[in-house]
């Protein structure tokens, strides 16, 4: 019989839920009773030692011990011997009464001794006792009337790692030297239950997801054997495991999904191997959270592109849980631009390379299997980039300076057609028409000018452009009507100035 000692930190007590500490506090501190030698049936005559263990708890000052229920006395120590039949008990201090132990000093010619108390998952030792100087020449065991073992060397029966139904009743027969047969009067023998099936409990049976759960693995041993370890184990469905053994009876899992939902269940079992238990199932059914409130937006936000930029669609949620199907739609269409799933409230498509094409209205939807939330719709809108609005200048950079020469005879010439016929000029005009000034600015052409060469025998380069300067002018109404469409594009603007520069202004810098 192991017995307890040491201080209440050595101690390894079974590790205990604390909605029932209040029930079981009484019982790990109720005191153990061991005997020596430790059978329970002895020859009358013989000493039995009790000790009565469960100092630890209380103060070693005296000790009551108790026959049939009556106080037999007190001693200083822990320990009392004993030689009348009967069912002790022993109290330390204001401790409950131990459990009864029960002694039988036997006249009987052969006994069957048995020990006090047996756990499953125990070696059962039997032992058959002859009285007197004949000695036993072989023995056989029965059990529930069957016999079990018979030998010629030993007379102890050992019956590894018991279990409940190996309880029944046992009886021993001996055999002397002159052949003469002994039985034993008929023991039986309880094989106790070590601990009790475990159960299974956790701190929510249906969490939502995203959350944690607290499962605890319940069993209790018993006061004989408070210092047995125990290791725990927890499953879901179909062993899928969900720790490695350990000492503790409790797992934490962090977060839960949907598909975490299941039938959990745990295992115990002792440290040899020899006492294993499992529970029964407990489901667990994990709540998703439906996706709401979702939206469209844009980086850059408002929906405002550069042509030839990156455009960022982002989908996103108020609310939902899980995994999130992400999708991404034209209005127009209806067409599918891409879909994501992923464990997250936002999700982002990517459009590498925006073109007027994308103009329009987008909108996305999110499912978290609770059916599609479409969001709203946002309007695209595509910008050109600052080179298409310089297109004019760098056309004409890109084609030279023979290009503006030619731009610039063709509008002297058809302001020299209208000077011949006695339009478009007014004596009193000055040559330089600056832009906008006075009533010049109504007015097809300049002043009279005199055509000049402004390159001869010259070969000019591209890069000898750095520099060209376009004057418009709004033409009179009834100037409109004679202008060729070939010359102008616009009937509302028309270039009437142009000068070519070989070198930028004083003010100005390159580009």
């Amino acid at each position: 019989m192991r017995s307890l000692s040491g201080s209440p930190e050595e101690i390894q007590f079974p590790i205990i839920n604390p909605r029932t500490w209040s029930t079981r506090k009484e019982t790990a501190h109720k005191p153990v009773m061991s005997l020596h030698p430790p059978w329970t049936t002895v020859f009358q005559g013989e000493t039995v030692t009790l000790t009565c263990n469960g100092f630890h708890l209380y103060a070693p000052e005296k000790t009551k011990w108790y026959l049939r229920k009556e106080k037999l006395r007190e001693t200083p120590e822990n320990t009392l011997e004993v030689r009348e039949s009967g069912e002790y008990r022993c109290q330390a201090q204001d401790s409950p009464l131990s459990n009864p132990v029960r002694l039988l000093f036997s006249s009987e010619s052969l006994i069957l001794q048995a020990p006090y108390s047996v756990f499953e998952g125990d070696t059962l030792v039997l032992r058959c006792q002859k009285r007197g100087k004949d000695k036993l020449t072989a023995v056989k065991y029965t059990w529930n009337g069957k016999i079990i073992s018979t030998s010629n060397k030993s007379w102890d029966l050992l019956i590894p790692q018991t279990s409940s139904n190996k309880s029944g009743s046992y009886q021993c027969i001996g055999y002397g030297e002159n052949h003469d047969a002994f039985r034993s009067a008929y023991k039986k023998i309880k094989i106790q239950e070590l601990f009790p099936h475990p159960e299974l409990k956790a701190t929510a049976s249906q969490p939502t997801e995203g959350t944690s759960v607290n499962l605890s693995c319940e069993t209790q041993l018993p006061p004989e054997r408070s210092d047995t370890q125990l290791h725990f184990i927890f499953f879901r469905d179909d062993r899928v495991i969900l720790s490695d053994w350990s000492r503790s009876s409790e797992l934490h899992i962090p977060t839960l999904w949907r598909e975490n939902s299941g039938s959990y269940w745990c295992s115990v079992e002792t440290e040899n191997h020899s006492v294993y238990k499992h529970s029964l199932p407990l489901q667990i059914h994990v709540q998703g959270i439906p996706v709401s409130g979702v939206l469209l937006e844009s980086q850059p936000s408002g929906g405002l592109a550069v042509e030839g930029e990156m455009l960022v669609l982002v989908c996103s949620t108020v609310e939902g849980t899980g995994d999130t199907t992400y999708s991404w739609h034209r209005e127009d269409t209806k067409e599918s631009l891409g879909e994501k799933t992923q464990r997250s409230q936002r999700a982002e498509l990517e459009i590498p390379d925006i073109r007027e094409s994308h103009v329009g209205g987008y909108y996305c939807t999110a499912d978290n299997g609770y059916g599609p939330i479409q969001s709203g719709v946002l309007n695209v809108i595509v910008k050109a980039t600052p080179d298409k609005r310089n297109g004019l200048i760098a056309a004409l950079a890109a084609g030279g300076l023979l290009g503006v020469l030619l731009l610039t005879v063709a509008l002297l010439f058809h302001c020299w057609r209208q000077r011949k016929s006695g339009d478009g000029f007014r004596r009193d005009e000055t040559r330089t028409p600056p832009p906008g000034s006075g009533e010049s600015s109504h007015s097809i052409c300049p002043t009279q000018v005199e055509l000049q060469l402004l390159y001869d025998n010259v070969h000019p380069q591209v890069g000898d452009l750095v520099y060209s300067e376009i004057h418009v002018i709004q033409m009179r109404e009834e100037e409109k009507a004679n202008t060729s469409r070939t010359l102008l594009e616009e009937k509302h603007a028309l270039v009437v100035y142009s000068e070519v520069k070989t070198q930028l202004p004083h003010n100005s810098a390159p580009r």
